[in-house]
């Protein structure tokens, strides 16, 4: 049974920082409920298959992209948290920022939100290489 910050971290990098399909399911079997949520500016994804389809789709439209958290998880009574994130090209400034905030239930991932938090703070630090 997984602890929040660590769900948190593998779906931001096991599942959407993920360019191979089958690692990206791996993952997905073990950190998310079969029936699990994710819900994003631009549409609804309902249980397992439909989000590590949409997260495919994300990572092909960036497959050099990765995500830095920008802090620690936050952490609410072991049932929900959020991380800040940024995603760009390594060496290079990051091109956005956003915020996963995730609720569970017996260890496992039940709903994920993502919020784009706009344009990354000119202060962030160049993506890790």
């Amino acid at each position: 049974m997984a602890d929040i910050a660590t769900l948190l971290e593998r779906n931001l990098q096991g599942i959407f920082g993920e360019g191979d399909e089958a690692l990206r399911r791996k993952v997905a079997e073990e950190i998310l409920h079969g029936d699990a949520v994710f819900v994003e500016p631009h549409g609804i994804y309902q249980g397992r298959d439909a989000i590590v389809r949409v997260a495919g789709e994300i990572r092909g439209m960036h497959p050099s992209f990765r995500y830095t958290p920008l802090a620690d998880a936050e952490i609410l009574h072991d049932r929900a948290g959020r991380v800040r994130w940024v995603a760009g090209a390594p060496g290079e400034d990051p091109a956005y920022a956003g915020t996963d905030f995730v609720i569970a239930r017996d260890g496992k991932i039940e709903g994920l939100y993502l919020f784009f938090d706009g344009a990354p703070d000119p202060t962030s630090p160049p993506i890790p290489a």
